[in-house]
């Protein structure tokens, strides 16, 4: 006798059609295109969780370039200066600080001129 994969084939075309809904047309309707739109889906959500901490980066670093420049330094001289200074603050914090937390960045500025022999 003949066998259809009955229920386990029904179960898995439910959980397929689960993560396509809200997709338009064929693609939230008909198994061949919704399973090419998963997979598909799936590869940019890979690549792009990557991006994504790339893109963050280059946002804290153009702030932080500009909160620098209002204090009269490059970016590439704020960055040394921390080095210099043994300030371990990463980008995230210190763009954060920039934006919410005027005064503490003018304090650690103060510091990396201070470092620099400014």
């Amino acid at each position: 006798m003949r066998t259809t994969k009955g229920a386990a084939r029904t179960r898995a075309k439910k959980r397929l059609f689960k993560r396509v809904k809200g997709y338009r047309g064929g693609r939230s309707k008909l198994l061949r295109t919704a399973k090419e739109t998963v997979v598909r889906a799936g590869a940019y959500a890979f690549r792009d969780r990557r991006t994504k901490k790339r893109q963050f980066r280059r946002l804290w670093i153009i702030r932080l370039n500009a909160a620098a420049r209002e204090h009269g330094l490059r970016y590439s001289e704020f960055i040394h200066g921390l080095t210099k200074a043994g300030i371990e603050l990463d980008r995230k914090t210190l763009s954060d600080m920039a934006i919410n937390d005027a005064d503490g960045f003018a304090e650690v500025v103060a510091a990396v001129k201070k470092a620099l022999g400014e």
